[in-house]
């Protein structure tokens, strides 16, 4: 009897250790790292930056350090410090989705912003009208650097004379000239980019700008007078170190500059998706212009919200379209 008992355990035990084993595999083979299809390492004998590229921090919010905000637009609340302010009565509903992550920031340096005394009042009222004035809400393109470091894919196809970019927000895209081409007739949303190699580090000369664009959602500002100087380091296979040179004559009292790491998205049959976003803004756009307003009331749980469209007087209403 306790011989059978013990070869009926020693039974048991064998079937369970090979069901584990085959469970073992299993798993092991589900959590196996996936094959990743990298292109040649070097184009024309220089680093390849082709593939899908996203950086990984807080400047699309803003470029300088800050601490967490309750929200991008704030008001004051029972105390009149800044620190106790609340979220604006726009963005209230959105709770937590609505705060601004804080940062140590990207501006090297002494990690300042060099504003002339007459351009810091503007870049302050930019970032307290930010619902108004912010391209980024109406769907505009973003411009460059802001491009590189919005929290959206873009990718790189690289040749031997060109470098093409194609950025997921508002299907916006440049392209890097290596070869020699005449500028642009007008100034542009996106600059001119013309490129060369020093070793193997992309220099980048940007200009041709006009002053429509922000840096973030802070306020930060230039004017057409912008010149960027942008460099691509490969760190590593899935790494490019971005560095930025900033000049703004008018805005600036000197050059300044903002570095950050971009990463590739080596996820299997990573793509970029649409983010056409002109269709979504629509009604924020334009809205006010409808003979019969759609957008009107939203009752949630714990607040009701209604809205009142308002046109903008005289030449406000062409200049609100125009910021």
């Amino acid at each position: 009897m306790r011989d059978r008992f013990f070869r009926s355990m020693i039974t048991v035990a064998v079937a369970a250790a090979a069901v584990g084993a085959v469970v073992s595999v299993s798993v092991t083979q589900t959590l196996a790292q996936p094959q990743i299809t990298r292109p040649p390492a070097r184009v024309d004998g220089k680093p390849n930056f082709s593939g899908i590229w996203q950086a990984n921090n807080e400047a699309n919010w803003d470029l300088q350090s800050h601490a967490a905000l309750p929200a991008a637009v704030t008001q004051q609340g029972v105390y009149p410090y800044d620190y106790a302010r609340v979220p604006a009565a726009p963005v209230l509903a959105m709770g937590a989705a609505g705060a601004v992550p804080g940062s140590l920031g990207v501006v090297q340096g002494d990690g300042q912003i060099p504003y002339k005394p007459d351009a810091l009042p503007v870049k302050k009222e930019n970032a307290e009208h930010w619902i108004d004035r912010d391209p980024e809400l109406k769907c505009y393109l973003p411009g460059i650097p802001r491009a590189m470091y919005m929290p959206y894919p873009f990718q790189i196809t690289q040749s031997t004379n060109k470098i093409h970019f194609a950025f997921e927000f508002s299907n916006t895209a440049r392209t890097i000239h290596l070869d020699k081409v005449e500028g642009p007739p007008d100034d542009t949303w996106m600059g001119h980019s013309v490129g060369r190699w020093d070793g193997d580090t992309l220099v980048v000369d940007v200009t041709n700008f006009n002053d429509r664009t922000w840096f973030d959602r802070a306020g930060n500002y230039h004017s057409e007078a912008l010149h960027l100087v942008e460099r691509f380091t490969q760190m590593s296979p899935d790494v490019i170190w971005y560095e930025v040179t900033i000049e703004d004559p008018k805005v600036f009292t000197q050059a300044w500059r903002i570095a950050m790491p971009l990463y590739r998205r080596v996820e299997p049959n990573m793509q970029l998706l649409e983010f056409r976003c002109n269709e979504f803004v629509e009604e924020f756009m334009y809205g006010n212009l409808r003979k019969q307003q759609l957008v009107k009331h939203w009752e949630g749980d714990t607040m009701s919200v209604d809205i009142t469209r308002k046109v903008p007087p005289g030449d406000s209403f062409y200049q609100w379209y125009g910021k």
